[in-house]
């Protein structure tokens, strides 16, 4: 089951921007973030995809979502304008923001390239 963040949660297991500048990871795993909205037609096509991803990197990746109609300030800190968004974050190196609905390949090769998560 993925896990929606709010700004206290986000703050708890991602990047706490209250009182860090710099990026400062606080989760003990990679972690992809899905930025999406309930109306986003895009958004409900990469849903299940996420679910089967989160079935199959369970314990190596946490998979979160944010919705970007509740969560409006986290959705501007990363300066999402268009929607779905997907931030992948990996433990030591800076997050990289990807934009639009990507086949499942696509997740699995960022899951590895950039997260260096491997299956």
């Amino acid at each position: 089951m993925l896990e929606h963040l709010t700004k206290e949660t986000f703050k708890e297991k991602i990047f706490n921007f209250e009182e860090n500048k710099d990026w400062k990871f606080e989760g003990d795993k990679p972690c992809l973030i899905d930025f999406y909205a309930d109306w986003c037609q895009p958004c409900k096509m990469v849903a299940p995809i996420l679910e089967e991803l989160s079935t199959e990197y369970d314990g190596k990746l946490d998979i979160y979502k944010v919705d970007t109609e509740d969560q409006q300030e986290l959705a501007a800190m990363f300066g999402v304008k268009s929607i779905p968004s997907l931030l992948f974050v990996p433990m030591n190196e800076q997050p990289q923001m990807a934009q639009g609905a990507l086949p499942k390949d696509s997740f699995q090769k960022a899951i590895k390239d950039v997260l260096k998560v491997e299956m």
